[in-house]
């Protein structure tokens, strides 16, 4: 209105400017609903066009069987490929059901009821049916494979029987019909926390082990297979039976593999890619640059990095040891100095995110001299060598480990580096070999399901990397899961996560600060907090002031 107003004033107080006024105020009029209309051109999805998005967190994809991955790497190609059971809705920050219309639920909340969608079609075809959940959830919860997400599926009832080898099928899993599937729980837990993950893919049935699908994978996603590039890039194109109407929208997404973070940076600033996952230093950067702080998409990612020690390794069999080097490094310092506050200090591991989170609690403070009595104590006066696997990750890697090295030097212990690619670090850490490793790992959104990583009887295959087992743990934890009211249930697991940062399986050192720079022309990123990088792609677009030629 003041527009209005300022428009209007000029216009003369005589008879025949009550006629001007008229025309001026319609001509002011028109030019706000013409401005209205542009404002509503530029907020509308555009069909068509290319996205080129990019998959951070390593040189490369370690598999196309996203089953079989516990990598994050590979969810940058699986969410536009597959679908799962539920999807996290990052606008809700919860999960909702995406392969079924409709769930009905148990009073005793053990069985969950699920009307599958009648409009979803694999990639070749096929349509949906109940039987390609079951293949698939029992796929995962083969021994001879030992599937990183079987953590998920091991909360059917009868999962871990078949798992074990104790039964021929899993019993909770039940075909009602062709679009209706009875899952019966072990315990009444919410189940769209399991089932949204991206490696419980669903896959058609008998499919998952052959090289060709390995090589060309099939899914239930918005965007088909199409090339990849090892080392290079992933590209997909836009899938026309996906169920969800009018969309997608752009015609393909090049999934581009960069894990270099000045590579990222060139790229972006040549306007060669439309996002950029921003490290300490490019944050700094562009924050302080007036058109490449314009659009930043910035939120606290439930993601806890940390050091994980080995007990196969003697010396960190002792707690004392284990608090050690957490009291001996000065967390403080590499955050500000290397990190450039583009994370927050961690207090155990559950995110200050987390409704369980203990905003009570505090981390372990720099005491060097604690750390050497400790030592002592434990059996190791004049320290000792351990080595410490980590990728070249600027946030949580090498650069982390190089500055924690003289640290603890000051204490007698000893640390070599051994640097290793993205992959291989996921290969590794969930078979054991290592001593210690350097990774930024989830610690949500789901409190409980963090926790379970630390169950004594969760594998470390599947993400119990340290192999933590601490009785009084398992039964706050277990009390969670009986828990009537989020309340209680939530105050345990802050008990639970106290305990576990008196045990010190690991230095804690940062819950993550995720940014990520786009270009002005792409439009439908959502704030992530499960993993900022990690979008949906059916509802990005871009607008027509995006470059030609792509």
């Amino acid at each position: 209105m003041r527009c209005l107003n300022t428009f209007i004033h000029p216009i003369y107080k005589n008879q025949k400017g009550k006629i001007m006024r008229k025309f001026a105020l319609l001509a002011a009029v028109s030019v706000a609903l013409l401005a209205g209309t542009a404002a509503f051109a530029a907020d509308t999805p555009r069909s068509g066009g290319v996205v080129n998005f990019v998959a951070p967190y390593g040189d490369s994809f370690s598999t196309l069987d996203i089953q079989a991955s516990p990598a994050t790497q590979d969810e940058f190609y699986a969410k536009a490929i597959h679908r799962t059971l539920y999807d996290w809705d990052a606008d809700l920050n919860k999960p909702v059901l995406a392969l079924a219309t409709d769930v009905g639920v148990s009073d005793d909340k053990l069985v969950y009821t699920y009307k599958l969608r009648q409009d979803a079609f694999f990639h070749d075809g096929k349509p949906l049916t109940a039987d390609d959940i079951i293949w698939s959830y029992t796929r995962i919860m083969d021994p001879k494979k030992a599937m990183p997400p079987a953590r998920y599926i091991a909360e059917i009832k009868g999962a871990e029987d078949y798992a074990q080898g104790k039964a021929k099928e899993i019993s909770g899993l039940k075909k009602i019909d062709d679009h209706t599937l009875e899952i019966t729980l072990k315990q009444p837990i919410d189940p769209g926390f399991q089932f949204m993950r991206n490696n419980t893919a669903i896959y058609p049935v008998g499919q998952g082990d052959s090289e060709e699908f390995q090589r060309h994978p099939i899914g239930l996603g918005p965007y088909k297979f199409a090339e990849y590039v090892p080392g290079s890039r992933l590209t997909v194109e836009k899938w026309d039976k996906y169920y969800d109407n009018g969309k997608p929208y752009a015609d393909k997404i090049n999934i581009m593999i960069m894990g270099d973070a000045a590579a990222r940076d060139v790229a972006f600033r040549n306007k060669e890619i439309d996002v950029a996952v921003l490290g300490p230093a490019q944050y700094s950067t562009y924050r302080a640059d007036p058109e490449l702080g314009k659009n930043m998409l910035e939120v606290a990612e439930a993601y806890t990095r940390a050091v994980g020690f080995n007990p196969d390794f003697k010396p960190f069999q002792d707690k004392r040891v284990r608090q050690a080097i957490n009291y001996a490094i000065d967390s403080d310092l590499i955050i500000k100095r290397l990190v450039k506050d583009k994370a927050y200090r961690a207090v155990g591991w559950l995110p200050n995110s987390s409704p369980a989170f203990d905003k009570d609690a505090k981390p372990y403070p720099y005491d060097p001299e604690k750390a050497k009595a400790l030592l002592a104590e434990a059996g190791y006066p004049d320290g000792f060598e351990f080595e410490l696997t980590a990728t070249q990750n600027e946030s949580w890697g090498l650069t982390i480990v190089q500055a924690i090295i003289p640290m603890l030097a000051k204490v007698g212990i000893k640390v070599k580096a051994k640097p290793v690619e993205a992959s291989v670090l996921a290969d590794v850490v969930p078979a054991g070999n290592f001593q210690a490793y350097m990774w930024s790992l989830e610690s949500g959104p789901d409190a409980l399901t963090a926790m379970q990583c630390f169950y004594s009887t969760t594998p470390q295959s599947a993400c119990n990397y340290q192999k933590f087992s601490n009785a009084e743990f398992d039964k706050i934890v277990d009390a969670a899961k009986a828990a009537k009211t989020d309340e209680e249930k939530n105050e345990l697991l802050k008990k639970a996560n106290n305990l576990l940062q008196d045990e010190a399986p690991v230095w804690f050192f940062n819950y993550n600060k995720a940014v990520m720079a786009h270009q002005p022309w792409l439009h439908g990123l959502q704030p992530n907090a499960a993993e900022i990088a990690i979008q949906s792609y059916e509802k990005l677009w871009v607008d027509d002031t995006v470059p030609s030629g792509r």
